[in-house]
């Protein structure tokens, strides 16, 4: 470790914002994904200004060190993880909620403000913040917007992506750049904001964010359905979608996913339950729009179709999809998530190529997905000990990604590329399109300092 780097830095931070400890700056290297490789940290800063970041910015510059910014360190695709002798520059502390205004449907966050927070605050204005990624409880709004995070209510409200409205950025040589606005329309230049929500801190780091909030929604109702195949549940999933409703969840769950939560929980889901499929509403006449829903899955070969009545009952029928993951993680201690996301016309497809794809390598694969918007989560479960089974759950997840591209979709629709799906984005978006990110990617970093080594 270079003492001229923390000297350096220590000379414009504050006391207890540079860590040095080899064993704590160790807990720093990784987020949460499998098999991707992460370097040792030379120091991790905690700033809590701007003005601070800032002056990491310079100091790394001048001093030609990379850099690499974190959230909570939840994602999955290894866009957080240290590389060799860098400084970590973790937001964490930066987590205040600047401003709530209710006229103007904005809320304005420093990136360390954790999702559920920010949630709640706003709630308590009437107010609401859609994007709610599975780890919202955990997840800060840096990191949504790193990585251009989702969650279960896309179908209805979008992504991440579709709230940002102005960022303040860091950018590598210390400079500060505001983009976007506070307005509800404008469109003065190019849209550099959308350019660094998924950029997975590539291009600038995010200091402040303007965030648009909508009227908080009814109270919503969820129905499930019981189907014999998945090739009968995606077939609802695409009448509901073309007969125009709207519905505020969407979700589809497969055997594998059903049979692990029912081992956990003891959910009492039918064992012969081929997928699961939950449908919800935040309408003005939810049990309307259920019964309406309901009728085209009985219709689509529904064996089971169970609407809630109340909002109990609904939290009830949610909790199967919440615990999806936590018990496909148990089938086997650990899993790889991915996050392939298809045209809902395909999804019958994809489910299907899945299991062919469990069947050949041997392995449990899960699916439960968005099935609204086509983003499915199949998950290989195996055992990190057995280097086999750790080299078939590698192979099959690269398959995955292969049908993925295979049936028009994209290798991500949530988690990002980090360091997991490098060499799959640059599949996907082919050599002039590899080649224009990195003249992207230069304009804003030209000595490439900052997150190295992720996304290409």
């Amino acid at each position: 470790m270079s003492r001229t780097l923390v000297e350096r830095l220590q000379e414009g931070l504050p006391a207890g914002t540079v860590l040095t400890d080899p064993d704590v700056t160790a807990s720093y290297a990784n987020d949460m994904a499998s098999f991707c490789d992460a370097g040792a940290p030379a120091v991790v800063v905690l700033p809590r200004t701007v003005e601070q970041v800032q002056h990491v910015m310079r100091t790394a510059t001048e001093l030609r060190v990379p850099v690499v910014p974190q959230g909570a360190r939840t994602g999955l695709s290894g866009a957080a993880n240290a590389s060799e002798g860098c400084v970590v520059l973790s937001l964490v502390k930066m987590d205040r909620i600047l401003e709530i205004n209710t006229v103007d449907r904005i809320a304005v966050v420093e990136p360390g403000v954790i999702n559920a927070t920010l949630s709640r605050a706003v709630n308590e204005k009437g107010l609401y913040y859609p994007p709610d990624p599975s780890s919202w409880e955990m997840c800060t709004i840096g990191g949504n917007i790193g990585t251009a995070s989702g969650g279960l209510c896309c179908v209805k409200y979008g992504v991440t992506a579709e709230y940002v409205l102005g960022l303040d950025v860091v950018l590598a040589d210390g400079r500060l750049l505001s983009t976007g606005r506070r307005t509800a329309k404008g469109v003065a230049g190019y849209d550099l904001t959308r350019l660094f929500v998924g950029s997975e801190g590539s291009l600038g780091i995010v200091v402040r964010a303007t965030l648009a909030l909508r009227p908080e929604p009814p109270q919503q109702l969820v129905l499930a359905a019981e189907f014999a195949s998945t090739d009968a549940a995606c077939d609802a999933v695409c009448k509901i979608m073309e007969g125009g409703h709207v519905p505020s969840l969407l979700e589809l769950m497969d055997r594998t996913t059903v049979k692990a939560v029912n081992a956990m929980a003891n959910m009492g889901l039918p064992e012969t339950t081929e997928a699961l499929l939950l449908a919800a509403f935040d309408t003005l006449d939810p049990a309307a729009d259920l019964a309406a829903v309901g009728a085209l899955c009985e219709a689509a070969g529904a064996t089971q179709v169970v609407p809630a009545e109340d909002a109990a009952e609904s939290e009830l029928l949610l909790q199967a999809r919440r615990l999806s993951l936590t018990a496909l993680e148990a089938v086997k201690g650990t899993t790889m998530i991915d996050d392939v996301c298809v045209p809902r016309s395909r999804l019958a497809e994809m489910l299907d190529g899945v299991d062919r794809i469990a069947e050949k390598y041997g392995l449990t694969i899960g699916v439960c997905c968005h099935a609204g918007d086509g983003n499915t989560h199949p998950t290989v479960c195996f055992d990190a000990q057995d280097a086999d089974e750790g080299r078939r759950a590698r192979e099959s997840f690269d398959e995955i990604m292969a049908l993925g591209l295979e049936l028009g979709g994209t290798i991500t629709g949530e988690h990002g590329v980090g360091v997991l799906k490098k060499e799959w984005l640059a599949r996907e978006l082919g050599p002039v399109g590899v080649e224009m990110q990195r003249a992207v990617k230069a304009a804003f970093d030209p000595l490439g300092l900052l997150n190295p080594g992720k996304l290409f």
